[in-house]
C-alpha cells in the first residue's frame, strides 16, 4: 500500500513540476491528466480565479478537477445569469458541476502534494531540495456532512527550504437562519492554533447600482457600482462598518443602456463606428431610419428653412440667441448632457438629421449634393464653430467667397464627410459637458479629441472618451456623489484610457472616505459580509463570510420552499434575501 501512495506522491509531483516550468517558459498546454480521472490547470497572476470569492487574492495556483465527461448530447441545463440563480434553482452550470471530486479523493491529492514536499520523505524519488510549487486547490462535490467545497495546500518555505505546509477547508451551504458567534469564532481559532492573541478584520461589500433587464428581449447592460469597506478590528458579527474605515468604489460600466440618458448620444455614436467601420473594410452595414421621412427630405426641408432665414433676416443672431436661452435653461444641472446642445453649427445639425435617417449610400450622397448645390447657389451662408477641419466646413469658408473646389462624391468621400463632421459634433459634445461641470480642461482632454491622428484612430479615442462620459453620468445619477470625487473619478478613467485600449469589463476604483458615502450604505445590508480572524501570520486565518449569492460556482443548492421567497424587488433582488454562507479553516502541519 504504502509503495503504492510513493509511487503515485512521485507521479503526481511530477506532473505538477512540468506544468509549472512549461507555464515559466510560455509554453501552453492546456490541463494535464493525472491516473484518468484528474486534470491540473494552473492559474496565473491576473488570470480568471475560481476562488476570487473565498479568498480575495490574486496570486498563481494549481487547480485540481474531474475530468469532465465527454458530451454525448447536448446538455437540457440552460446557463442562468448570476441574479437569476438564487431565484430559479440556486444552482450552477450542471457541466461545472461535473468537474468537482468527492472529498476523499481530494485529501488524498493534497495528501500526494504535502508528501512530496516533506524534506523528511528521502525514499521518494524526487530530486532534492525540492522546488516549491504554488498552492494546491481541489473542487470537492460537497456530498460529505460538513459541504466541503474546496480543500487546499500551500506551502511554509524559507529562501532555502519547504518547512511546511497550511492546510485549508472550505465549506459553504444555504443557510437562511444563520446563527454564528464572533467570541465563538475566536475561541474555535484559538484552540485550532494554540494561540493567545488575534485579530479580527472585517469586510463588507454593498450592491449600490446593478442594471437590469429592460423586458424579455433587452438583457440587462453589465453596469454596476459597488462600494467595499474594510476595517479592524471587528465587534460584532454583521457590524456596521465604522466610519474609520477604508473605503472603495468599484464601477463598471457598460455603454448604451437604453433607458438611460445617454442613449442617444450612444446612438449617434454607434452610427460614427459603423461609417468608420465602412471606411475600414469597405462595407458599410447601414442601421435602418429612425425617421418617418427620408434622410433627402429632411435634408431639403433643412436647407429650406435656412434659405427662409437668410431672406428675413440674420441667422447667426438667432442661433447665438438660442444657445444663451438654452444654456440658462440648463445651467448647472445634469441636463445639459441630456439634450441637444442649444449651439449646433449648421454642419452638427446636419450630422443629427443625416446620422438617425441615412440608409444608403445613395442617401449620402443624395444629400451632399443637395448641400453642395445650395452653398454653390449662395442660397445658404451657414455658421460654424471655429476649429474644424473637415471637407464640409472648407467648402463652406469657401462659399463665403463665391469660389468653391469642385467635389467628386464618389467612392469613399461621402462617407468621410459624414465621419468627419460627426467626430467634430461629438468632440464638441464632450467637451461641454467635461468643461462645463469642471471635471476637465481642454489640455486633459488633448489625447482624446487631437485630430493629429488618423481618422481611426480620432474614432477609437472618442469611443474611449464617450465610456468616461458613461462612467461619470452613472455616479451622478446613482450615488449622487461630491464634486470632488467626481472630479476624481473622471482624471482617473482619463489616466486609464490614455495607456490602454477601451475595455467595458475593466472595473473603475476610487478611494472614498466613508463619511463621504455613509448613506448610501448605513441603512443598507451588504451584498456580501465577512470577518478574517488571524494572529499576525497571513496564511494562519478563520474566516467566515455571509453572501446573498453562491460563493462557490461547482455545487448544487437545493431550492428553498415558496414560502421562502419574498416579494421580489424592482431590480430583482429579494427583501428577504436567500443566504449563503461559507467558512475558511486551516491547520498548519510543520516538517521536522
Amino acid at each position: 500500500m504504502w509503495s503504492g501512495a510513493n509511487r503515485a506522491a512521485e507521479e503526481f509531483y511530477a506532473g505538477l513540476l512540468q506544468k509549472f516550468d512549461e507555464e515559466k517558459k510560455g509554453i501552453c498546454k492546456g490541463p494535464f491528466i493525472y491516473e484518468a480521472d484528474v486534470q491540473v490547470q494552473l492559474i496565473s497572476k491576473g488570470q480568471p480565479n475560481p476562488l476570487k470569492n473565498i479568498l480575495h487574492e490574486n496570486e498563481t495556483m494549481f487547480i485540481v478537477e474531474k475530468v469532465p465527461l465527454e458530451k454525448e448530447e447536448p446538455s437540457h441545463v440552460e446557463e442562468l445569469p448570476s441574479e437569476e440563480t438564487a431565484i430559479s434553482d440556486l444552482s450552477t452550470s450542471e457541466n461545472v458541476g461535473l468537474l468537482a471530486l468527492p472529498v476523499g479523493r481530494a485529501r488524498q491529492l493534497i495528501g500526494f502534494y504535502t508528501m512530496a514536499h516533506n524534506p523528511n520523505m528521502t525514499h521518494l524519488k524526487i530530486n532534492r531540495p525540492v522546488a516549491a510549487l504554488p498552492p494546491l486547490w481541489v473542487r470537492c462535490d460537497g456530498s460529505d456532512p460538513e459541504r466541503v467545497s474546496w480543500l487546499g495546500a500551500e506551502l511554509l518555505s524559507t529562501s532555502s527550504s519547504v518547512t511546511g505546509v497550511v492546510l485549508y477547508m472550505v465549506t459553504c451551504r444555504v443557510d437562511k437562519n444563520y446563527s454564528v458567534n464572533l467570541e465563538d469564532l475566536k475561541k474555535s481559532h484559538k484552540k485550532r492554533h494554540h494561540l493567545s492573541t488575534l485579530t479580527a478584520s472585517g469586510f463588507a461589500r454593498y450592491e449600490l447600482f446593478k442594471s437590469t433587464a429592460l423586458d424579455d428581449i433587452v438583457a440587462a447592460s453589465q453596469t454596476t457600482i459597488t462600494l467595499d469597506i474594510s476595517w479592524s478590528p471587528v465587534d460584532e458579527i454583521l457590524q456596521t462598518p465604522p466610519l474609520s474605515s477604508t473605503a472603495a468604489l468599484n464601477i463598471k460600466v457598460e455603454s448604451g443602456e437604453p433607458r438611460g440618458p445617454l442613449s442617444q448620444l450612444h446612438r449617434e455614436l454607434k452610427f460614427l463606428l459603423v461609417l468608420a467601420d465602412g471606411l475600414r473594410t469597405g462595407v458599410t452595414e447601414w442601421p435602418e431610419s429612425l425617421e418617418a421621412k427620408s434622410a433627402v427630405e429632411l435634408v431639403q426641408e433643412f436647407l429650406n428653412e435656412l434659405n427662409n432665414l437668410n431672406e428675413f433676416g440674420d441667422s447667426t443672431k438667432k442661433d447665438t440667441e438660442i444657445v444663451k436661452n438654452d444654456a440658462a435653461a440648463v445651467d448647472g444641472s445634469i441636463e445639459c448632457l441630456l439634450t441637444v446642445r442649444g449651439d449646433l453649427d449648421f454642419a452638427e445639425q446636419l450630422w443629427c438629421k443625416m446620422s438617425s435617417s441615412v440608409i444608403s449610400y445613395q442617401d449620402l450622397v443624395k444629400c451632399f449634393t443637395l448641400v453642395i448645390q445650395s452653398l454653390q447657389h449662395g442660397d445658404i451662408q451657414p455658421w460654424l464653430h471655429s476649429g474644424s477641419r473637415s471637407l464640409l466646413s472648407k467648402l463652406i469658408h469657401q462659399s463665403y467667397h463665391g469660389a468653391m473646389d469642385t467635389v467628386s462624391l464618389s467612392g469613399t468621400v461621402p462617407v468621410q464627410m459624414l465621419l468627419e463632421i460627426g467626430l467634430d459634433k461629438l468632440k464638441k459634445d464632450y467637451i461641454c459637458f467635461f468643461i462645463g461641470q469642471e471635471l476637465a480642461s481642454l489640455n486633459h482632454l488633448e489625447y482624446f479629441i487631437s485630430p493629429s491622428v488618423g481618422t481611426q484612430e480620432q474614432v477609437h479615442r472618442v469611443q474611449k472618451l464617450h465610456h468616461i462620459l458613461e462612467i461619470v453620468v452613472s455616479c451622478m445619477l446613482f450615488i449622487k456623489p461630491q464634486h470632488e470625487l467626481l472630479f476624481s473619478l473622471t482624471q482617473s478613467c482619463i489616466k486609464y484610457y490614455e495607456q490602454n485600449p477601451l475595455d467595458e469589463q475593466h472595473i473603475f476604483q476610487l478611494p472614498v472616505r466613508p463619511t463621504a458615502v455613509k448613506d448610501l450604505y448605513q441603512n443598507e445590508k451588504p451584498q456580501k459580509w465577512r470577518v478574517e480572524i488571524n494572529s499576525g501570520q497571513k496564511k494562519v486565518k478563520t474566516v467566515w463570510q455571509l453572501s446573498d449569492s453562491p460563493p462557490v460556482d461547482h455545487l448544487n443548492f437545493h431550492r428553498p420552499g415558496k414560502d421562502d421567497f419574498s416579494e421580489l424587488t424592482l431590480n430583482g433582488s429579494l427583501e428577504e434575501r436567500i443566504s449563503f454562507t461559507n467558512m475558511v479553516t486551516c491547520s498548519q502541519v510543520h516538517f521536522k
